[in-house]
């Protein structure tokens, strides 16, 4: 049984401190990018590349100074295999067993080719740096059939068994120091991958770590579907807490004034009377939103409050006031239209600094076990969208990231996005590439799915908003419920 509270006022918008508000997100503003930027995979590895290699490359350096062990000539195949490794953390190259068998094989290989060929090949001493051509070319050879067997393809061991063949008499040093220095580098890349790259939603992704306090607002006379979306949203996080919130406007609480004045004998003076419409209001909407709230709580057992809120002027400004004043990082709104285009209310709230999901049902569907997220490009708001995604399944159903590209060879590069974008999650998320539009897509597939969930495309710029409309706009008519995203600023 969840603890709940039935909280119900009627409160002016007005009392927004709109100074504070600002030094507060002046405060966060520089975390706040610094976090953006880095949800974004490639800048995270960008960051990681800039990092690690030169201290790797720095500590083996030390090493070399200090022990007779490690070769300063290890220090091209080194590099050269550690940017391999923390530019691409899951690729065909990344395997630590694979970086230090490949580099320890190719060095290995070439002193062998180098002693067989002194011994046997050479007649005359080799000057310094004298490396014989066919030496050269069987050491090569030798590596990569070693290491095509053994499954060490590494790009560097061609590199080791090269450097061995100059290294003098030095050789065994060599292959040492290419064991121990490559051991010393995939610990750190094996500490780095397992703790951070793999635990980075846990770390840098807003709503890993927000979007547990949900403001809904009850618009709609059969709410129950838009409740129960933000519930089970909430419900992921141990500290999900859902506000139902119902607004009245300042015309009607005044109207109501009025014919409580005129009816009743009681009342005395204006104040009187609006504070008796006032009362009218809230019971009016009290038994409605207790009945919400005891829906929340049979489905999801998780706190839940609700709050009658007074209306002047824009029912969205009147939303993201409330949204702050109760401590809602994230507002789940019904979508609204007018003449087919999405209504002021809308646009206010996705244009506002609160993260939002404006959801659109087509069934009064309860549970989204199969979700589509149609993702654009890597960033937050891919990360975002899949994050709800995945609160929703809860490992009893499916989600599967796609993306709509035109040109063939945007194939391979996507696939690597996708990748990336997926497998920051803990449970599996399945990946599609289309060739067709976003549009044509979902008319085929989009009755597969319970959700469609869509960016809102407020990352964009206005430029870029006026030449592509939002998907979103373009989508009327789709045979599943619909989820639009925005990231709050």
């Amino acid at each position: 049984m969840s603890t709940t509270s039935d909280r119900c006022w009627i409160v002016s918008p007005s009392g927004v401190n709109t100074a504070r508000r600002r030094l507060r997100r002046f405060e966060h503003r520089k975390l706040q990018i610094v976090r953006r930027w880095l949800e974004h995979p490639d800048n995270l590895l960008h960051l990681s590349v800039l990092v690690f290699v030169p201290l790797l490359v720095g500590g083996v350096t030390w090493l070399a100074n200090v022990s007779p062990v490690v070769s300063f000539l290890v220090y091209p195949p080194l590099a050269s295999g550690t940017f391999t490794l923390f530019s691409n953390p899951e690729g065909r190259y990344s395997s630590p067993w694979t970086f230090v068998g490949g580099l320890s094989l190719g060095a290995l290989s070439g002193w062998l080719v180098l002693e067989l060929s002194v011994r046997y090949w050479t007649a005359a001493p080799l000057e310094p740096f004298e490396v014989p051509a066919g030496a050269a070319a069987v050491a090569i050879l030798v590596t990569g059939v070693l290491a095509w067997a053994l499954s060490l393809e590494e790009p560097s061991a061609f590199s080791s068994a090269l450097l061995v063949l100059v290294t003098g008499v030095d050789q065994v040093a060599f292959v040492g120091g290419v064991l121990v220095s490559s051991l010393l580098i995939a610990g750190v890349f094996v500490l780095w991958r397992t703790h951070l790259y793999e635990e980075r939603a846990r770390y840098l992704f807003h709503s890993m770590q927000a979007d547990d306090q949900i403001l809904v607002p009850v618009r709609s006379d059969d709410p129950e579907s838009l409740v129960l979306f933000a519930a089970r949203l909430a419900a992921a996080h141990d500290a999900g807490r859902l506000v139902l919130m119902q607004t009245v406007s300042t015309d009607a609480i005044a109207e109501t004034a009025s014919e409580v004045a005129d009816e009743s004998d009681e009342v005395s003076t204006d104040e009187e009377a609006t504070e008796t419409a006032e009362a009218e209001l809230t019971d009016h909407h009290r038994q409605r939103l207790e009945s919400l709230q005891a829906l929340v709580d049979d489905a999801v057992g998780i706190p839940c409050e609700f709050a009658v809120v007074a209306e002047d002027g824009s029912p969205g400004e009147t939303i993201l006031e409330t949204a702050e004043r109760e401590r809602c990082d994230l507002i789940v709104s019904p979508y609204e239209s007018t003449d087919g285009r999405p209504s002021r209310f809308i646009w206010t709230i996705l244009k506002g600094p609160t993260d939002a999901v404006v959801f659109r049902p087509s069934t009064e569907r309860t549970e989204w076990r199969h979700i589509l997220v149609m993702v654009r490009g890597a960033g937050e708001t891919a990360n975002m969208m899949l994050d709800f995604a995945h609160r929703l399944v809860e490992r009893r159903g499916s989600a599967s990231a796609c993306t709509c590209i035109s040109e063939a060879e945007d194939r391979r590069k996507t696939e690597v996005m996708l990748d990336n974008l997926v497998e920051s999650f803990p449970d599996p998320i399945e990946t599609r590439i289309s060739h067709s539009s976003v549009e044509s897509f979902l008319r085929t597939n989009a009755r597969n799915y319970d959700l469609t969930v869509l960016g809102a495309s407020t990352d964009r710029s206005a430029a870029s908003r006026f030449f592509s409309t939002p998907t979103f706009r373009r989508i009327h008519d789709v045979d599943c419920d619909l989820a639009i995203v925005h990231r709050g600023r």
